[in-house]
């Protein structure tokens, strides 16, 4: 570790927002696969409740810099294509 104080302050600040960070991609994995969950269920509507939560959390990771923009479009569509398919 740093032998200066304000890197040792530093180092404290960045482990933090790391936690923090991870609790992030979790929740946002985690709502994931709920959608994902949903469309295997065939239960358009609980899909559909879920797919909103997603765009909305995936809004927030990229607006916080947790994800970047390719992955946030990629995952809108494609689960958008799942929640669509349901008949």
């Amino acid at each position: 570790m740093a032998n200066i104080k304000s890197q040792k302050k530093r180092a404290l600040t960045n482990l933090k927002r790391q936690n923090a960070k991870a609790g992030q991609k979790s929740e946002l994995k985690t709502a994931i696969k709920k959608v994902l969950a949903a469309v295997e269920a065939q239960d358009k509507e609980a899909a559909q409740q879920a797919y909103n939560e997603v765009n909305k959390s995936l809004d927030k990771a990229l607006v916080s810099n947790i994800k970047k923009g390719n992955y946030v479009a990629r995952q809108k569509s494609r689960l958008a294509k799942a929640v669509n398919s349901i008949k």
